[in-house]
């Protein structure tokens, strides 16, 4: 009986529930129930922007959304229920959602914008639009029913109203800015101080907080940790600092935590209870720090671990192995040290696994034979060493490998499994050990687009390489460098595919053909090439084939290469003259080293207006005439090398209009005449190389011109950065000279300066000007007429590491004052008129009458110690080296970074050259 009338009661309840729905959308359909006030209000919104697809670029690009103009299809005199984006309360017609994200808006929104005429807005989405720079305004604090704010990625900046705290039911708050994805908005959001605070304590229904990319000059607030209905907090480059809290976190529901970038938030790995629903925690590249706990084995939930960066001891915890839901796991630059615990085969879920950057060692563990999920694989940069596992060739789903910058020796293995790496696409396996031929698995892989073996000890003919199946190969990227391959290059591989090959610093003799449509970077650098000059492809960026002993002329061909910006051909047999269309060929061109070949002719006379050239080298041909005047015009120009040439002219003063010109090298030509005075109000004002010596310069010494080098006073290099001339895939180098030793920059620091005036026809006294130049480190007047005294403003040049004034008619007693250098390692004085005593620190005096006597029987050059200070950027250290027979032909050393110089006599400086660099 009671379950017959529980029937017909539920019946009843589902008649009624039908009528009362039927009632409600005939009542929609028959009147227009949003209120004309609203419509309105939309409408005037929706005026107020322009549509624009490339606002929403994000949501077609990696959105997984289709952006569309939503608002394009509001006409007046429609409901506006009825409109995209727009929901209204069934009863009262109000709207109470407004989801305009990826809807192509560009645009400002004022403090008066009729959007703040909505008062019944309880969903708020604007998300994925270009709001060009607007502020979040008084106005949103109005929707005081609001559950659900949504304004990310959509170019808001400046301060955060205050207001945005006082929406006291918001449930999910998102304002990220997208730093990650690449739209930075030029200044970004922020919040005034304690507004962040005034947020946290107010909105304690939030669920969803996400401040990806808003500076938030707070610490982090404790209390957020006690909001348990919290389910996703993301504070992603947010500039928190202070201390991360120490205690238990008792957070049930939290399923994401990210701090990724909060450098100056400190803290050990959290504590989380047991019973948590953690999915995603990055705390990576901040300042936490410490071992990692065997709680962390607790997040059984964990899908997602990035602590990259975590400034860990010690080695990985075993129970790691315990994450058995764990897709991808990142710990790489984090000073794990040990090995890798075999429990990580436990982790059978995983599809990337990084373990870069950090301090292991031993053997690579056979723990991969369960991890069959894993797509990205990368251990480099660490110390391990021994073979690669033959397990690893069981990942069949793997995609990218990356094995690099370790001790692995051995050949390369084959896999066990036929199928093995049938999905690999990046393989990187450079600065290694590897030895023997490269396997021919490797590059038959079918879907290989990068591959990377530079820097091993490979050996091999190339034609070993040579298969049908490597045209079937779409590869993008390939680096065979610095290694032991020989023989003619005649691959045809990823032909309209290839962009970066790089085989430099091998015993490659030839080539059959240059194939590639798509060439970006093209290294052949160092290698034993022979025969005519090789044409690039028209789509090259990076042309290289320097250190090699090709001859021939230069084909015009070259100038359809339209893209090029850096073309080095140096150190060749090349000859001929060069091509008139070499110096406006490509508005992109930014390098072209020609350095060390046999080139005759004229330099190029033409070069493109607004063209964007920064080095040009012809050190070491047999160029001759002028200097082009059309060099004027290269405004970008940094380098400009002529030195060791045949150039016949008077010195190109209008050079000192080129306001970024730092190099300027005329040595050895048959420059002559006054060097002058300039129109130019500061001619060469960031010069801070000069190379003018044994030309036929004749004079005073240019005091205008020595007065104008602010380049070279007054460097603060506490405030600089230690940088190199040059750009990513490209530095400049030079040759300088100091007592008939070549010493070759391989980089060029951008604190090193030197002036070399030597061999010339100067007369008159030195300037007193000079003293000002204080940033000095190298100054040669050698081998000139210069007459009366060492100038006591000598004493100021407090960097100065190596000094040349001999073979002049200087007169007087030498300045005591030099001792005040404590840099200057290299000084000469011989060769003149001077009395006195070499001034030396630790007071173990010569005369100069000793000096020239010692000069005079033969020996070919002195150095003498100045103070006990290491020279920063020369830094020789030749102070204890004093040549009393012979000379030495090749001298190593390696000065500040590492810099490799190489230094051989001006009579041997055509040595070697064209073969192989060591």
């Amino acid at each position: 009986m009671m379950s017959k009338l529980l029937l017909i009661c539920f019946l009843f309840f589902l008649s009624c529930s039908h009528l009362l729905l039927s009632s409600s959308f005939s009542f929609s359909n028959s009147t227009k129930i949003c209120p004309h006030g609203q419509a309105l209000a939309l409408l005037q919104f929706k005026q107020s922007f322009s549509f624009d697809n490339s606002s929403s670029w994000y949501c077609d690009g990696y959105g997984g959304t289709t952006s569309y103009p939503k608002t394009e299809y509001w006409k007046e005199g429609s409901d506006c229920c009825s409109w995209d984006g727009v929901t209204c309360d069934l009863v009262t017609g109000h709207v109470i959602e407004l989801d305009l994200s990826c809807s192509w808006l560009y645009g400002t929104i004022h403090s008066n914008s009729t959007l703040f005429l909505l008062p019944h807005l309880q969903r708020l989405n604007l998300a994925f639009n270009d709001f060009n720079e607007s502020s979040v305004l008084d106005g949103f604090g109005r929707f005081s029913s609001l559950t659900h704010l949504n304004l990310s990625h959509s170019v808001f900046s400046g301060l955060i109203s205050p207001e945005i705290s006082h929406l006291s039911n918001l449930v999910s708050l998102d304002l990220s800015q997208n730093l990650d994805e690449g739209i930075y908005a030029p200044h970004g959001l922020e919040f005034a101080p304690h507004g962040f605070d005034s947020l946290v304590q107010n909105l304690t229904k939030l669920q969803k907080l996400h401040l990806r990319g808003i500076s938030i000059p707070s610490v982090f607030p404790n209390s957020l940790l006690n909001r348990s209905s919290l389910i996703s907090l993301d504070l992603f480059l947010c500039g928190l600092h202070g201390r991360f809290p120490d205690n238990d976190i008792h957070l049930p529901k939290l399923e994401l935590l990210n701090l990724y970038g909060n450098q100056d938030l400190s803290g050990k790995f959290p504590r989380f209870i047991e019973n948590n629903s953690l999915i995603d925690l990055d705390l990576s590249f901040t300042n936490f720090s410490g071992e990692l706990p065997a709680s962390l084995g607790n997040l059984k939930s964990l899908q997602t671990l990035d602590l990259s960066g975590f400034q860990s001891s010690g080695s990985i915890p075993a129970s790691l192995g315990n994450l058995k839901s764990l897709q991808a796991l990142d710990l790489s630059h984090c000073q794990f040290s040990g090995s890798i615990p075999a429990s990580l085969e436990n982790l059978t879920q995983i599809t990337s696994l990084s373990l870069n950057d950090n301090h292991f060692s031993g053997k690579i563990p056979n723990v991969f034979d369960n991890l069959r999920n894993l797509i990205s694989l990368d251990l480099s940069e660490n110390n391990f060493s021994g073979q690669i596992p033959p397990s690893i060739g069981n990942i069949t789903n793997l995609y990218t490998l990356d094995f690099s910058h370790n001790q692995l020796e051995g050949a390369i293995p084959s896999p066990e499994n036929e199928n093995g790496f049938s999905s690999l696409s990046y393989v990187r396996l450079g600065y290694n050990l590897f030895n023997g031929t490269i396997p021919s698995w490797l590059y038959t892989l079918p879907s290989l687009e990068r591959l990377d073996l530079s820097h091993n000890k490979l050996s091999g003919h190339i034609g070993e390489f040579q298969f049908d199946s490597l045209e079937e190969i779409d590869l993008i990227d390939l680096d065979l460098s610095h290694n032991n391959i020989s023989g003619i290059f005649s691959w045809n591989v990823g032909k309209d595919t290839l962009s970066y090959l790089n085989l430099s610093y091998n015993f490659i003799s030839g080539f059959k053909m240059l194939p590639w449509s798509r060439m970006v970077i093209l290294d052949l650098h160092s290698n034993l090439l022979q025969g005519p000059f090789p044409t690039p492809p028209n789509s090259t960026y990076f042309f290289s084939v320097s250190h090699n002993k090709l001859s021939g002329e230069i084909s015009p061909l070259i100038c359809k290469a339209s893209s090029m910006q850096i073309l080095d051909i140096s150190h060749n047999n090349l000859s001929g003259m060069l091509p008139h269309c070499l110096g406006n060929f490509s508005k992109d061109l930014s390098v072209l080293n020609l350095r060390r070949n046999q080139f005759h002719g004229t330099i190029p006379q033409t070069f493109l207006k607004g063209n964007s050239i920064r080095t040009l080298d012809f050190n070491g041909n047999q160029l001759e005439g002028l200097v082009p005047q059309s060099l004027n015009i290269c405004r970008e120009l940094e380098v400009l090398d002529l030195g060791n040439n045949k150039i016949n002219d008077t010195f190109p003063h209008w050079l000192g209009a080129l306001t970024k010109l730092q190099v300027l090298v005329l040595r050895s030509n048959h420059f002559h005449g006054h060097i002058g005075f300039s129109k130019i109000k500061s001619p060469f004002m960031s010069l801070r190389i000069i190379d003018f010596a044994h030309n036929d310069f004749e004079g005073d010494l240019p005091e205008m011109y020595l007065r104008s080098l602010k380049a070279v006073m007054n460097i603060d290099e506490g405030h600089m950065t230690s940088e190199y001339m040059g750009e990513y895939y490209y530095q400049d180098s030079i040759m300088v000279t100091i007592k008939g030793l070549e010493i070759e920059f391989v980089k060029i620091l951008n604190t090193f300066t030197t002036i070399d005036l030597s061999s010339n026809k100067f007369q008159g006294e030195i300037l007193e000007c000079i003293g000002n130049l204080n940033s000095l480190r190298g100054l040669n007047l050698s081998h000139n007429y210069l007459t009366g005294h060492i100038p006591l403003s000598f004493r100021n040049l407090n960097m100065l590491e190596s000094l040349d004034l001999s073979s002049n008619k200087l007169s007087g007693r030498i300045p005591q004052e030099l001792t005040s250098l404590t840099f200057l390692e290299v000084l000469n004085l011989s060769q003149n008129h001077l009395t006195g005593f070499i001034p030396r620190v630790d007071e173990v005096l010569k005369s100069s009458q000793e000096i020239e006597a010692e000069f005079e029987s033969g020996f070919d050059w002195k150095i003498i110690l100045m103070g006990y200070g290491c020279g920063l950027v020369i830094g020789f250290s030749l102070g204890c080296l004093i040549f009393l027979s012979g000379k030495p032909e090749w001298l190593v050393w390696i000065i500040d970074k590492n810099i490799h110089k190489k230094i051989v006599r001006n009579k041997r400086s055509t040595h070697r050259r064209g073969t192989r660099r060591s």
